[in-house]
């Protein structure tokens, strides 16, 4: 592959949620139009162009949301049954989608090779978010954006105090890794990137508030000057 074998980092022990992937495959496709998120993911993406690399592409969902004026997406999704899923959704989808195995915090592709990177409810689950985005600064031009689609921390004192429960206790056991009371748009910050325009969004719109629906949509940017890091 042309984008290959760029960072020197051995990638940590494969990701393998085999429960969790058949749970979220049925899941997600749901929520596509029962909680929006086909509406999301049109936001998310709109207006891309050049080389996109998505980190923890899943089953693959985003791939027909991209715009044609994408010319390539280098996919990576470190669980193997969502891989196969997302391998099926790529030969689906009009935009070439190259998906490859690999961890966010070794990405496998060369440095500075991408126009924009896009991170879809996948900072929740990283093992290590200031070495994945370290990355992700790695991989980008300068100049280069983020789009972001995350939930974390949010809503009162109470529903602060279940996520951080829910993250000691059973949550990232039943969910993949998943925690609920990150927060991306800090992390992105102190990552050194630029924050643009974002919005809160509540999934499901409608209905009670759970642990996991704060969300926040939005860009960010790599600095224009050379990665001094």
């Amino acid at each position: 592959m042309r984008l290959l074998s760029g960072s020197a980092k051995v990638a940590p022990s494969p990701v393998h949620h085999p429960l969790f992937a058949r749970c979220y495959a049925r899941l997600s496709v749901s929520a596509e139009t029962r909680m929006g998120m086909a509406g999301v993911r049109e936001r998310l993406l709109a207006g891309l162009s050049g080389r996109v690399i998505e980190i923890g592409a899943g089953n693959g969902l985003n791939f027909g949301h991209y715009p044609d004026t994408v010319a390539e997406v280098v996919a990576i999704e470190p669980e193997p049954r969502l891989r196969k899923l997302a391998l099926e959704s790529a030969l689906r989808t009009e935009v070439p989608v190259d998906v490859v195995p690999g961890a966010a915090e070794a990405l496998p592709v060369k440095s500075e090779a991408f126009d924009a990177a896009v991170l879809s409810l996948v900072l929740c689950s990283v093992r290590d978010v200031p070495r994945a985005l370290a990355e992700v600064r790695r991989v980008l031009r300068p100049g280069g954006q983020v789009r972001f689609f995350e939930h974390g921390q949010g809503g009162g004192t109470a529903m602060r105090l279940a996520q951080r429960t829910l993250d000691r206790t059973l949550w990232p056991a039943l969910a993949g890794g998943c925690h609920l009371s990150r927060r991306p748009v800090a992390a992105l910050r102190e990552a050194g990137f630029t924050l643009g325009p974002q919005r809160q969004v509540m999934m499901p719109e409608h209905g009670p508030a759970l642990p996991s629906s704060y969300c926040v949509l939005g860009v960010a940017w790599r600095p224009d000057e050379p990665d001094a890091r």
